[in-house]
């Protein structure tokens, strides 16, 4: 694979540990099938390569990357295998909160070296205000890579406050068997629930509205959008992986049959040019959504909704994108698509299960639509 050819800095480190782990990711693969979820030996080894720190501040020990850097390591451990890439992204996201917390709790939470903070928003829980915090009772859906979090945060919100952030430790909680799933199931994103947990304040923050401790580009992004790449840079990524696993296909690998190579027909050769333009631009659309906002962030105002609005969108439009390629291989390839033995079988699962998260949700283009209408957004999540 080489993945880490000519990339300069901090991120090639991480690309050589994602091709030193390719060959044991490809010989355990069917165990993320059977056990939905990722053998415990995988994810210590990419606990230990640091791929669930990649927004970890520099003062923390962290890289501290940039959203396009991360977007990198992310699509290449995507490229690799689907549930792979999203828990890199789920736990190298979250890390970022690491700049929101007060400094002493950022650091029980995230400086061990087997740190794995599973993050839900897909419900609210219950808190009651007592004296030093609250007491919790939830219960979160999604929650990737449950089954080896080291710590949890869910959403809550007392009767008459605001929705906030609680973080809790492994031990407070109960994870429920649900993941069983077409597509992702190595992610293990079971149900996660607390029952009459104590929360100090200081374990807590807002939900929106938070204002980190430490200066960074990662760090000042609006939660939303934030929370919305770390998985919206998934799906490309496995399709990239989908593409180079047809392009061995109709080289003649794998085929197990004589005959023509489908390399050599025109009309596959048009496809596959055609295919690669359509995820081109639809990468380009996110690195230069991503681009607007943070620029945006200075001026602030319309200008600033827009740029929000625009970056979802290009999430749902780089869903539909890996959608939409993975299909196009999918009919080239016939019969032989449909089987397990070959990569894109798997790639187009993973691909349409990934598209259904909210972050690339096809309602957001009637959000982009509407500020472009000069409406308003018509959702709190904005």
């Amino acid at each position: 694979m080489n993945m880490a050819v000519d990339v300069p800095g901090p991120v090639a480190r991480y690309l050589a540990a994602l091709d030193r782990l390719a060959p044991m990711i490809a010989a355990r693969r069917d165990d993320f099938d059977r056990d939905r979820r990722l053998p415990d030996d995988l994810f210590e080894a990419m606990s230990a390569a640091g791929l669930f720190k990649l927004y970890l501040p520099k003062s923390f020990g962290g890289p501290e990357l940039s959203p396009f850097d991360f977007m990198t390591v992310v699509e290449a451990a995507s490229e690799l295998d689907g549930s792979v890439g999203w828990l890199v992204g789920n736990g190298g996201g979250i890390s970022r909160m690491a700049a929101v917390l007060p400094e002493p709790v950022a650091r029980e939470i995230f400086e061990p070296s087997t740190a794995f903070i599973v993050a839900a928003t897909g419900a609210v829980g219950t808190l009651t205000s007592v004296e030093g915090g609250y007491r919790l009772t939830g219960r979160w859906p999604f929650g990737s890579g449950a089954h080896h979090a080291s710590h949890f945060m869910g959403l809550a919100a007392a009767s008459d406050g605001p929705v906030i952030c609680c973080y809790f430790g492994r031990n407070d909680v109960t994870v429920e068997d649900t993941w069983r799933t077409s597509g992702l199931r190595g992610t293990g994103s079971c149900h996660f629930s607390v029952t009459d947990v104590f929360v100090p304040d200081a374990w807590t923050h807002p939900f929106l509205g938070s204002r980190p401790r430490v200066d960074g580009v990662a760090y000042r992004l609006p939660p939303v959008s934030a929370f919305g790449w770390t998985v919206a840079t998934v799906p490309l990524g496995i399709a990239e992986g989908a593409i180079k696993s047809f392009v061995e296909v109709a080289a003649g690998k794998g085929r197990g049959e004589g005959g023509p190579l489908l390399r050599d027909r025109e009309t596959i050769q048009a496809m596959v040019g055609r295919l690669r333009a359509l995820h081109g631009a639809a990468r380009a659309f996110l690195v230069q959504s991503m681009t607007d906002l943070i620029a945006a962030q200075d001026v602030g105002g319309e200008h600033l909704d827009q740029a929000r609005a625009r970056l979802r969108t290009s999430y749902a439009h780089a869903a539909e994108t890996a959608i939409q390629i993975a299909q196009t291989l999918q009919l080239e390839l016939g019969a032989l698509s449909i089987f397990e033995t070959f990569p894109l079988e798997r790639a187009t699962r993973d691909i349409n299960a990934a598209a259904k998260h909210i972050a690339m949700n096809p309602n957001l283009y009637a959000l982009a639509g509407r500020l472009e209408l000069g409406l308003a957004p018509g959702t709190d999540r904005f």
